[in-house]
């Protein structure tokens, strides 16, 4: 039999606008799988939630938020072992494909950095007016949670339709995040995907209170 076609980026993208995304058995293994979840998990743009304390911690601007500063350094850093987490799904494969879709526009990072350090960051693929989360990482209080904020708060300002979690965990449901069938996915995705977004339609130096205002707006 042939060998099958490499995953290139632009295959890479095809393969979200059907519904799937790839991950790695270990950081060592240089193979790919494809996944399709049973249930998605998504964090309703319209009705995210900032809980009370973190709003205070935002508008107290402990971090300085980047966007696309050191995305292959947020890949690495979500690719690291963390308490609970001794094994990656990032391989090399994967930080290749992503950061070659970065160079392409098609992926993006948001980034809280403290005394020149960057202890936080999120990544994620936009395709359309979809936005894929795919990863964070967080080694100080509240930092990722607050990078999770400024994203919400920028794809809204930007004309986004649909943010994709891929599997629901604790820390995402304190934020209003839902569970929805693959099937009914697909029919949000095809209509977030025709759409147009702009990922920098919020201005980098955006305020605390003009994050928290754009998403405290009614659509």
């Amino acid at each position: 039999m042939p060998a099958p076609p490499p995953l290139t980026p632009e295959v890479l993208l095809r393969a979200y606008a059907a519904g799937y995304f790839p991950m790695g058995e270990t950081a060592d293994d240089p193979t790919l799988f494809w996944v399709e979840p049973e249930w998605r998990a998504l964090i309703p743009l319209d009705a995210f939630h900032v809980p009370r304390r973190l709003a205070r911690s935002i508008r107290a601007r402990p971090y300085e938020i980047r966007i696309d500063t050191a995305f292959r350094a947020v890949m690495e850093a979500c690719a690291a072992p963390a308490p609970g987490r001794r094994k990656t799904w990032i391989n090399e494969p994967i930080l290749a494909l992503y950061t070659a879709l970065h160079a392409m526009g098609h992926a993006h990072s948001v980034e809280a950095w403290q005394d020149g350090r960057l202890v936080a960051g999120l990544y994620g693929v936009s395709l359309g007016a979809a936005f894929f989360g795919e990863s964070m990482f967080a080694r100080a209080d509240d930092a990722s949670k607050i990078a999770l904020v400024h994203l919400v708060s920028r794809l809204r300002a930007g004309g986004y339709r649909l943010l994709d979690a891929q599997f629901m965990t604790e820390h995402l449901r304190q934020f209003g995040t839902v569970e929805i069938a693959q099937a009914d996915y697909l029919v949000l995705l095809a209509e977030a995907i025709a759409s147009e977004a702009d990922f920098r339609a919020l201005p980098e130096d955006a305020s605390p209170q003009l994050v928290l205002q754009s998403i405290a707006q009614t659509s």
